[in-house]
């Protein structure tokens, strides 16, 4: 059974992009994979988090796990900083890497724009850190997005170039999973912006802890334009929130877009809002419902993750003792 790891930051409340783009397919994975899901508390540091909202938003984010189908009796879930291997691994690796290679991650670019020196050294070398994630476990299988290749393909350059340095066959080549079905979820207020858990307005987000009432609101409120939708994926071209609004729709029922566009096309928007609060509601619903259950028990919340941090070590633990032996630590 091959291992999946994949991580997510406990930062915000998981929002409809994450749902569809990871934690869904998370859900699938566990079926026919040996899966290690981690909240990486320590990817969080590399901007400033209030202590106390990060301890609380790491219970909300295992909540919304758990709620959402992810089995931590037949799989590991646990908060990063809990388990030393990844550090460890991580300061290795951050000796491992070039500095030609960080230099070419766009998503600091991105992340940093004109103001990089002002941004701490962590989110520079943060990459070498989510190359530790997965190595310290061996992980053979990482679930990916189209933003987190260039990620995945460092982590193998990190562990190829360890292998070759020490003269070892240690670390295994990652292969990254596309989950079928992906779509890239947009931002209700701009559909030329990725939904994110940062953005400012939670009015661009479909949140997992959203009421129906609330997810009503915000599809009713989502920016459109004044066209009908076209019976057909090219009249899509240059309507990025029309497209938004169907891809998502897609993605809830396992529709193809021509598919969905030869059922509504040619109808307003209202009638398609509807019936995509709908599928929201339904898909969404229990999982918001579940979660509020679990956050009124947050000792059962501490206990998962204290459960999943030692199994998770217990792996981890003989994998970056023997890369620590071959570096050269002193035992």
């Amino acid at each position: 059974m091959q291992r999946v790891f994949s991580g997510i930051q406990p930062t915000g409340v998981p929002q409809l992009g994450n749902y569809l783009g990871a934690i869904r397919n998370w859900v699938v994975l566990q079926q026919d994979h040996e899966c290690i899901f981690c909240l990486v508390d320590m990817h969080a540091l590399t901007v400033w988090q209030d202590p106390d909202s990060l301890r609380q938003q790491t219970l909300g984010q295992t909540a919304c796990l758990l709620a959402a189908g992810i089995d931590p009796a037949r799989h590991i879930l646990y908060n990063q900083s809990a388990v030393s291997a990844h550090a460890r691994l991580g300061w290795i690796f951050n000796c491992v890497v070039r500095l030609g290679w960080l230099n070419r991650m766009t998503q600091f670019k991105d992340k940093a724009g004109k103001d990089r020196e002002n941004h701490s050294a962590g989110l520079y070398v943060y990459p070498s850190l989510m190359a530790a994630d997965i190595h310290a476990f061996h992980a053979t299988r990482v679930p990916v997005g189209d933003d987190q290749r260039q990620h995945l393909e460092l982590a193998n350059d990190i562990g190829q170039k360890f292998n070759h340095d020490y003269g070892v066959a240690f670390f295994p080549m990652v292969e990254g999973l596309i989950p079928p079905g992906s779509a890239r979820i947009m931002s209700l207020r701009d559909g030329t912006k990725k939904m994110s858990k940062s953005d400012p307005s939670a009015q661009s987000r479909i949140e997992l802890t959203d009421t129906p009432d609330e997810i009503a609101l915000k599809i009713r409120r989502a920016k459109t334009d004044p066209e009908p939708l076209p019976s057909e994926e090219a009249g899509l071209e240059n309507r990025p929130e029309a497209r938004n609004l169907v891809t998502i729709y897609a993605a809830l029922t396992g529709e193809t877009v021509p598919e969905v566009l030869a059922r509504f096309g040619g109808e307003g928007f209202g009638p398609f809002k509807a019936a995509l609060t709908e599928r929201l509601v339904a898909e969404l619903g229990p999982v918001a419902a579940e979660t509020r259950r679990l956050l009124g028990d947050p000792g059962h919340l501490l206990s998962v993750l204290r459960d999943g941090a030692a199994r998770a070590s217990a792996v981890a633990e003989p994998i970056v003792a023997e890369a620590e032996r071959i570096v050269g630590y002193l035992r």
